[in-house]
C-alpha cells in the first residue's frame, strides 16, 4: 500500500497536484516554444547568436574567399601595414594577419567547444553522484574539488610550458581538467535539492536502481543548468587558451591560435604595429561576450518561471 500510494501521488495525470506540496512536485518540464519566445525576445541573445554566425562564417568560410598562405612565412613580407594586397598587413614572420585570425580562429573554437563538451560533461556525472548519495562519497568528492582549487593555476601552466610539447589534444585534455569543476559544483547542488523529491523517492521505492536514478531524474532535471553553463564553457576556454599561449604553451607553428597570435603581437606594442595586437584582442573580446550573451539569454530561456504559455 506504500508503494501504491507514493505511486499515486507523483504518476502523472492520477492525482491532483493539490495533493502535493508544491516543493515536492517535480520540477516543471521545459517547453521549446515558450523557451524560443523569451529567448527571442532578448536583444542580446539574438546579438550573441548573430556574432557566433559571423564568427563561424569568417573563420570556417573566410579562407575559401580569402586565400593566403599560411603554412610558411614570408620574410620579405615582414610587419607590413594594413594595405590593398594585405587587408590587415602581416605579422613578424610574414604571415597575412587577416588570413591568420581565420585560421587561428579555426583551432581556437574547435578546442573551445571541445573542452565545453568534456568538461561538462564529466562535470554533470561527478557533481550528480556526488549529490544523489551524499554523505561519505560526497564529502570526499567535494574534497578532490577543493585540492584541485587550490593549485596555483599560474604556476601549472609555468610547469606545462616547460614539461610538455603542446598539441591540440594535450591542451583539450589540460582545459578540460581546469573547467569541469565548475559544473560539477552547479550540478552537485541541484542533485542535493533533488534527491529529496518526491518523484524521486517514488522510482526509488519502485525498485529503480542508483545509476537509473542518477540518469533518468537528477541528470535531465539539471539540463537547464548545464546548457546555460557549457556556452560560458567555451568563452572561459578560449580566454584560458589565450593565457596558456602567453606562457608559452600554445601551438607550435605553422598551427596557430587567437592567444597565440596576441603573445607573439605584445612583443611590437612600442613599435607601432598595431594591426598585430588589436585585430585580435578584439576577436577575442567579441567571441568571448557573443557566447556570454548567449548564455544570459538561455539563462532565462530555460527559467520556466518566465515561460508564458
Amino acid at each position: 500500500m506504500a508503494v501504491q500510494s507514493v505511486w499515486e501521488q507523483t504518476a502523472p495525470g492520477r492525482t491532483p497536484a493539490t495533493l502535493l506540496p508544491k516543493e515536492d512536485e517535480p520540477p516543471a518540464k521545459l517547453s521549446l516554444r515558450p523557451a524560443l519566445a523569451v529567448f527571442s525576445a532578448s536583444r542580446t541573445g539574438l546579438l550573441g547568436v548573430g556574432l557566433v554566425v559571423f564568427i563561424l562564417l569568417f573563420c570556417f568560410v573566410g579562407p575559401l574567399l580569402y586565400h593566403t598562405n599560411q603554412l610558411a612565412g614570408n620574410l620579405s613580407n615582414v610587419n607590413l601595414a594594413p594595405s590593398a594586397h594585405h587587408l590587415l598587413g602581416t605579422d613578424s614572420q610574414g604571415f597575412d594577419v587577416l588570413g591568420r585570425l581565420m585560421v587561428a580562429g579555426q583551432s581556437s573554437i574547435e578546442i573551445g567547444l571541445a573542452v565545453a563538451a568534456v568538461a561538462t560533461s564529466f562535470g554533470v556525472i561527478y557533481g550528480a553522484i556526488s549529490g544523489f548519495l551524499g554523505g561519505v562519497v560526497d564529502a570526499v568528492f567535494m574534497r578532490i574539488i577543493d585540492t584541485i582549487l587550490s593549485i596555483p593555476t599560474i604556476f601549472l601552466f609555468i610547469y606545462l610550458a616547460t614539461a610538455f610539447k603542446p598539441t591540440i589534444w594535450l591542451l583539450i585534455i589540460v582545459l578540460s581538467a581546469l573547467s569541469w569543476l565548475n559544473p560539477a559544483r552547479l550540478v552537485r547542488g541541484e542533485a542535493l535539492s533533488l534527491r529529496r523529491r518526491e518523484f524521486v523517492d517514488a522510482a526509488r521505492v519502485m525498485g529503480s536502481p542508483k545509476h537509473k536514478l542518477v540518469l533518468r531524474h537528477i541528470v535531465p532535471n539539471t539540463l537547464g543548468t548545464v546548457i546555460v553553463n557549457a556556452t560560458f564553457q567555451v568563452a572561459d576556454a578560449i580566454l584560458i587558451l589565450a593565457t596558456l599561449a602567453f606562457f608559452g604553451f600554445g601551438l607550435p607553428p605553422p598551427a596557430a591560435t587567437w592567444g597565440g597570435m596576441l603573445s607573439s603581437g605584445i612583443n611590437y606594442i612600442y613599435d607601432g604595429y598595431w594591426w598585430e595586437i588589436y585585430p585580435t584582442g578584439a576577436i577575442i573580446v567579441l567571441t568571448v561576450l557573443a557566447f556570454n550573451f548567449i548564455g544570459d539569454a538561455l539563462r532565462d530561456a530555460l527559467d520556466v518561471r518566465l515561460q508564458v504559455r
